[in-house]
């Protein structure tokens, strides 16, 4: 299985591109990048002036690719644009960007690839009890105020997109929401948080909590990930799951639901 992961020299690019080749799949040595790159460890990094016109040899050479997309946020819909218009599968594992317009235009293409907010299989299997909970007890959280913490490395430039998944799905509940809390600061990230120094770098750190109107109950639901192999695991699944799907001559847009499934 070919596949071309995209945002080196990114952490997580890197950590997908192991995961990939733990599994024995060959992990091509280009990679879609930012304007200001070149090459990184090996890998010829495809500026955006120049990928259109290259990415016609790359596919010669690598048929049946699968592109792995952990770039920027600012690059989302871009870079979705891209493989729909080359007809390269791909796992959008970047978060941020127009969602909205991300899923019409696969969906309008019946373009084949798995996009979810997070990759991590534990963390959206919790997803999915919520969800369930939210189709069989709708409103049991009725009354109840919800408020959301969640702590990334600092280089992350958007709201969680998990946080924002979630926050949907307790709203389904009936809990009311007003705004995610983001720390990025190091400093709180350690007083608040109590993330571990060494991994300030890399950590998913999320709390949700629940209290009833006057307060006198409380639930609270949290997941802490210190580093992302987890993530970079789930993705390495969610690609091997769209080949088996491409496989059996099946497109569309798919999530990590459907992989836990698959």
């Amino acid at each position: 299985m070919n596949i071309m992961v995209c945002g080196m020299p990114g952490k997580m690019a890197q950590i997908v591109a192991k995961a990939c080749a733990k599994r024995k799949f060959n992990v091509i040595p280009f990679s879609l990048t930012g304007e200001d790159m070149a090459q990184f460890n090996g890998f010829t990094l495809l500026k955006v002036h120049e990928r259109d016109e290259k990415i016609k040899d790359i596919l010669k050479e690598y048929p049946d690719l699968i592109a792995i997309d952990y770039t920027h946020p600012s690059a989302v819909n871009s870079n979705a644009e891209f493989y729909v218009r080359h007809k390269i599968p791909f796992v959008m594992g970047t978060t941020g960007g127009d969602r909205e317009a991300l899923m019409a235009l696969v969906k309008s293409a019946n373009h084949p690839c798995v996009i979810a907010p997070n990759m991590a299989k534990q963390i959206v299997a919790l997803q999915a009890m919520l969800e369930w909970t939210a189709k069989n007890f709708p409103d049991v959280f009725s009354g109840y105020n919800l408020h959301v913490v969640e702590s990334h490395q600092k280089t992350k430039a958007d709201t969680s997109g998990t946080a924002k998944a979630l926050v949907q799905i307790f709203q389904n509940i009936g809990a009311h929401h007003s705004a995610i809390e983001m720390i990025r600061d190091e400093e709180s990230q350690i007083s608040k948080m109590a993330v571990p120094k060494e991994h300030l770098d890399g950590h998913a750190f999320h709390t949700y909590s629940l209290d009833s109107a006057d307060n006198s109950v409380h639930f609270e639901f949290r997941h802490n990930v210190c580093g992302r192999e987890i993530y970079g695991e789930g993705t390495a699944d969610a690609a091997q799951f769209l080949a088996q799907k491409i496989k059996a001559g099946q497109a569309g847009v798919f999530d990590m639901i459907a992989v836990l499934k698959g």
